[in-house]
């Protein structure tokens, strides 16, 4: 491999100019790559579209039934009023006409249709006196849209497949629609709802997602500045790491990648990986520069032993991150993808720009330095004290890297016991932190839009339901109707079912409080129900809808509650038989949840392991040498073990973003103990034995590494101060297991490998000596 990248470095230094041109011109392939990038966060990017479940709810469910809506909210005195049913009917007949707007239902539209079933007028009464004893005489038909006398609500409904971008336009018409309409002076009015509040919370994670990553930049810039300072142009690898991010954008839009709220966190991953990449080349040039002072075999040094070694760790972070794609959750598989292409061109942007830049910059400082800097390269020079081998004599941080290096090497048995003890520990503790996924916990608690959708949810109560999908030969069916009525009192007696919805009251009211025992007669009241409360509960001839309101049982029982509550629920659908025909189908929003809430508990833990095992077993591939695989994947198995104690200790839930953490800390950790474990083998092949390669290694690579995790700790510590507690939380938690990744690769890793090392230099001494007697006694025997 060494010798392919030998050559490789001879073919870059040979075409230094045409390299630069070529990636100049990628920079504007990926802008228009860029600009097909689609935000997504619908259903399926929790489910996959070929599951049963996904099939079951969004196609049965959300494209049948249950139509996206926008809730115009009215707040008043008493809105039971003449007036105020005029304003609504005039706001109606706007959104009606609003391109994307399936339909409108309020109280407006049914009072006119009941009064022209009863006077033979479809139009809103002119009397307080009338509108009243419309709404007071039915109370089934507008008990959810008239929930008290000071509140209303409008729904607006939207096709389930109509875009963000028509979604805005919508919502936009309705607020202007609102004014147009005139409502009386002493009603307040407020346009919420599910698509209004993930839109705001999209935009505003975008927008902030934006500002963070400048003030990322800036705090790495700080970083580098006072830990990478032994070499010249120290803050290089941040243009070259962002050049990387530019072409995984392009890729990601060419590749049709969506963005998420979870492929967002790739992007500071991806800065903390290719900052790596850029300093450790940036480094190693720097290095040859000073020991060789030839530019052209600087290069080829350089991409000879930088090159396959960063690509080895470029592979075992790879296979760390392949993990992610057996998570059944769509939008972490794109977190792996978009992860997986970014760490190739962040590699591709410091092989080939970062190390052509380097050369170009150390010319040009050659040939065209000032005076003045020309003492302040000999200041530098003075300064840094390079001993005649063309090393730099040691400086605080490698005075510090020593003295770590002394300790843990001298105390090997108990830091590695140590270590083990954290980690078992902290494997124990894991299985009791909790998961998060109520996307009302992600955003700031006062953001407009989630303050408006919670005032919603109180007004109108909890919003939790099961929703069951019932198949039948006939929707008339007398049987069918009786069957539902039966199940829904029977289940309405269960504690957290607080109550059910189906097309069976409606019925029951037109006719006297019972069911009719012909289909014919079902028939005719189905006609006399409004059709925009029709088509809530029935489809086609073979299609009935029926709810069960759970109210907030999903924040009060949590998810193994409502596991058990679904599961009850079955088990009496088989115990109350349906009709001979008919089948029932439980979905809904809540039982989506409970599989995404087991893809992200179980799901992140075989992510876990399955990285760790794809990563020891292509350590094993490439090394042949079980010491070298162990001494890398060790360490970073006792972070997984170590971040689960953290997330316990601080109380921090996973979410979409932070159950990836395992699969990350196998991608970051395993890069910087392969890097180590390269040079470590680079000092052996030296001839010296392992405590001075151990040494040496931390001399030579160790501030290079420190000042790369250091500077992913300063990116990431930008996270922290985000307003939405899922960034936040990712935010902290990263930078703490960052933090113990470097810990586990100067405290851990160097004990680890000398004693493994050490361990079999004894036994092959002790086998050799062997070998010969065995030969001697032999040679005499013969």
């Amino acid at each position: 491999m060494k010798n392919a990248f030998e050559k490789l470095g001879v073919f870059i230094h040979n075409n230094r100019i045409l390299i630069l041109l070529v990636f100049f011109l990628l920079i504007l392939l990926s802008m228009q790559g860029a600009q097909k990038i689609a935000m997504s966060s619908g259903t399926d990017t929790y489910v996959g579209k070929d599951s049963k479940l996904y099939q079951n709810y969004d196609h049965l469910y959300l494209n049948i039934f249950g139509t996206d809506s926008i809730v115009v909210m009215v707040e008043g005195n008493d809105v039971k009023s003449a007036d105020l049913m005029g304003a609504v009917s005039r706001l109606e007949h706007q959104l009606e006409s609003t391109e994307g707007v399936v339909g409108v239902t309020s109280p407006a539209s049914i009072i006119k249709q009941i009064n022209y079933q009863t006077t033979g007028r479809s139009q809103v009464p002119d009397t307080d006196t009338e509108i009243k004893a419309i709404i007071d005489g039915n109370p089934d038909i507008f008990g959810q849209l008239i929930p008290d006398n000071t509140h209303m609500l409008i729904s607006v409904a939207m096709a389930g497949s109509t875009s963000e971008d028509k979604q805005k336009e919508i919502i936009k018409a309705a607020e202007e629609a609102v004014v147009f309409s005139k409502f009386p002076p002493s009603y307040n009015l407020i346009v919420t709802g599910e698509p209004a509040y993930q839109i705001e919370m999209n935009d505003a994670i975008t927008a902030s997602m934006g500002t963070l990553l400048g003030l990322a930049a800036v705090f790495m810039v700080i970083v580098l500045s006072l830990v990478f300072r032994h070499v010249r142009w120290k803050l290089l690898p941040l243009p070259i790491v962002f050049l990387g991010i530019i072409y995984t954008f392009g890729a990601m839009g060419f590749l049709g990648i969506p963005m998420s709220m979870v492929s967002m966190s790739a992007f500071p991953v991806l800065i903390g990986l290719g900052i790596d990449y850029a300093i450790q080349f940036h480094n190693r040039i720097e290095e040859e520069l000073h020991k060789e002072g030839n530019k052209s075999k600087a290069i080829i040094t350089t991409l000879k032993h930088t090159g396959p070694a960063v690509l080895i760790a470029l592979t075992m972070t790879g296979l760390g991150f392949i993990s992610l794609f057996t998570s059944s959750v769509p939008m972490i598989k794109d977190f792996g993808k978009l992860l997986t292409i970014g760490i190739i061109m962040c590699y591709l942007a410091a092989m080939f720009v970062g190390v052509v830049t380097v050369y170009v910059f150390d010319s040009f400082s050659e040939r065209f330095q000032s005076k003045k800097g020309k003492n302040e390269a000999k200041s530098t020079k003075k300064d840094t004290e390079y001993s005649s081998s063309g090393k730099a004599k040691p400086n605080l941080v490698e005075h510090l890297l020593e003295k770590i290096n002394n300790f843990s090497i001298k105390n090997s048995l108990l830091v590695l016991g140590i270590a083990t003890l954290l980690c078992v520990g902290g494997i124990y503790a894991d299985e009791s932190v909790g998961v998060d996924t109520d996307t009302n916990n992600f955003a700031p608690q006062d953001m407009p839009a989630l303050v408006d959708l919670q005032h919603l949810k109180d007004v109108m109560g909890g919003t939790d339901a099961f929703n069951l999908i019932i198949k039948t030969e006939d929707n008339a069916d007398p049987e069918v109707l009786k069957w539902i009525d039966r199940f829904s009192e029977h289940e309405t007696q269960r504690r957290y079912i607080l109550g059910s919805s189906s097309i069976v009251p409606l019925v029951k009211e037109l006719n006297g409080g019972t069911i009719p025992d012909s289909r014919d007669e079902i028939e005719a009241i189905y006609n006399q129900i409004p059709e925009a409360q029709r088509d809530e509960y029935l489809y086609g001839k073979n299609m009935l809808l029926l709810n069960f309101d759970i109210g907030n049982a999903v924040s009060d029982i949590k998810t193994a509650g409502i596991e058990e509550l679904t599961n009850i629920l079955q088990k009496d659908i088989q115990w109350m038989q349906a009709p001979p025909g008919v089948t029932v189908t439980i979905t809904g929003n809540s039982v989506v949840f409970i599989e995404v809430l087991g893809a992200l508990t179980d799901g992140r833990i075989l992510m876990t392991y399955l990285g760790l095992s794809l990563v020891f077993v292509g350590l094993l591939v490439v090394y042949r040498d079980w010491i070298k695989a162990l001494s890398a994947i060790i360490p970073m198995f006792m972070v997984t073990g170590w971040s689960g104690l953290v997330m316990k200790f601080l109380g921090i839930l996973y979410t979409p973003m932070t159950a990836t953490m395992g699969a990350l800390i196998i991608g970051i950790g395993c890069e910087y103990s392969v890097l180590m474990m390269e040079r470590y083998f680079e000092e052996r092949d030296q001839g010296v034995d392992p405590l001075q390669a151990m040494y040496r290694t931390s001399k030579s690579i160790g501030a290079a590494l420190l000042a790369s995790g250091s500077t992913v700790v300063g990116g990431f510590a930008a996270l922290m101060i985000s307003p939405f507690p899922i960034i936040s939380d990712f935010g902290s938690v990263t930078v703490i297991d960052i933090g113990l990744v470097l810990i586990a690769t100067f405290l851990v890793f160097p004990p680890l490998i000398v004693l493994l090392d050490t361990w079999r230099e004894k036994r092959r001494g002790i086998q050799a000596p062997q070998t010969k007697a065995n030969n001697v006694k032999g040679a005499d025997t013969q």
